[in-house]
């Protein structure tokens, strides 16, 4: 009896072909799991697709609602950004995709997965860490990292096995996109001086031809997690998929970051990611009227940690645990509305309203019911100032080290320079 291998498949030509490249250099029958998680894909035909090139079984699973639950409104309450600008689309759906195929692995007694990854990208890593941490006893197996074929003898390959091969032109572009985001690599993109052509965008409109009216969007959350658009109670995936089209009418979620990758390089990735965008910083602004400074200061930390996990495939792991029971402890009074004002590109809070709010009207006004004690304020100037001014008279008013309004010279730099 042959052993089966139950393959990532996504229904484009690397995948295609590495059906038959395992049943080949691996004599083993081959399951594909296609996971729709919002890729505005034909899913079906994919499946079918899969059993014309000779997958055994061709499961797949609408994981759309699995992942916005699990995955994306829990980084989202984490404010989880990686190096400032990705909201980690691509990288928050490798854990579940790795979930799934284990899943199946174990229901059909195979022996392996496969993924479609490559030798130098990020996914393999997240691949490869999920399954080993869910599953140690499968065997990974990546037949691009594996093979060493470039792109036209891959094609060279699919026509002589009869394997389907797109007949349009290319595209320049390596995409992958879900319900969170779209990320663009590849082609004139690896040139970071040039600008992303417009070829490059489907879910952004270019701000040229945005409307000149504003559009202001109310979104409601209750602890940390987007609950209703404009006054409509909505499901998280109807919520991301309406808001992301809205935005994007309007020009917003266009990212253009030189990342730097797990494996150690640097790259130029363009990103659309409309939703995220807007409800990341919406959240912020909840977070904003709700967390004490303390709170929020030591968040940011936390924040940049749960991205940095995430990107570098450690989701299924204690530090994950660790640091998601603090997120969700941070979230109790996350509960308000937000109004943004989404115009030829910006996404602007520009209202903010929370049943346990911090902000409290009556301290902060300098109009009449200012119920601020300002006498307060020298005591209190006293006190902060106390270390200050101890420092100061002990060891620097009377000694060469003096503070000074200009910063110390640098060795080898004239004065001009050194100011």
């Amino acid at each position: 009896m042959r052993e089966k291998v139950v393959l990532a498949y996504s229904g484009g030509l690397d995948t295609s072909v590495a059906i038959r490249w395992l049943q080949e250099n691996y004599g083993m029958d081959v399951i594909t799991l296609t996971a729709d998680v919002g890729n505005e894909k034909d899913i079906v035909a994919i499946r079918d697709k899969a059993l014309r090139v000779g997958a055994i079984k061709a499961a797949i699973v609408d994981a759309r609602d699995l992942f916005v639950h699990y995955f994306v409104f829990p980084a989202l309450q984490a404010g989880a950004v990686y190096e400032g600008e990705y909201p980690l689309a691509t990288a928050l759906a490798r854990p579940l995709i790795a979930k799934l195929l284990v899943d199946l692995a174990k229901q059909e007694g195979a022996t392996a997965v496969a993924h479609g990854c490559t030798g130098k990208g990020n996914d393999q890593v997240r691949f490869d860490l999920s399954i080993g941490a869910l599953a140690p006893d499968i065997k990974v197996i990546a037949p691009v990292r594996e093979w060493g074929m470039t792109r036209d003898e891959e094609i060279v390959y699919a026509e002589k096995h009869d394997i389907p091969i797109p007949i349009t032109a290319a595209s320049p572009y390596s995409i992958d996109q879900n319900i969170w985001g779209r990320s663009i690599e590849c082609g004139i993109l690896e040139d970071p001086w040039l600008e992303p052509p417009e070829d490059a965008f489907m879910w952004t409109k270019s701000v040229k031809d945005t409307s000149d009216e504003p559009r202001y969007v109310e979104i409601e959350f209750d602890k940390g997690i987007p609950v209703a658009m404009d006054g409509e109670t909505l499901d998280g995936v109807t919520l991301i998929t309406r808001l992301g089209v809205l935005a994007g009418e309007h020009g917003v979620g266009r990212i253009d970051h030189v990342e730097n990758r797990v494996v150690g390089i640097k790259s130029r990735e363009i990103y659309e990611a409309p939703a995220a965008v807007v409800l990341l910083k919406a959240h912020q602004a909840l977070e904003d009227m709700t967390l004490s400074k303390d709170q929020a200061r030591f968040k940011q930390k936390v924040s940049l940690e749960y991205a940095d996990m995430i990107y570098g495939g450690l989701w299924f792991s204690s530090l994950h645990q660790d640091l998601a029971a603090y997120i969700q402890s941070s979230q109790r009074f996350v509960t308000g509305t937000i109004r943004v004002r989404l115009h030829k590109g910006t996404c602007q809070v520009v209202g903010r309203r929370a049943p346990k709010a911090l902000y409290n009207r009556a301290l902060a006004t300098y109009d009449k019911g200012d119920q601020f004690d300002h006498s307060a304020a020298i005591g209190f100037i006293k006190l902060w100032g106390l270390q200050l001014r101890t420092q100061a008279q002990v060891q620097l008013l009377e000694s060469k080290d003096a503070p000074s309004i200009l910063p110390p010279r640098v060795e080898g730099l004239d004065e001009k320079e050194s100011l």
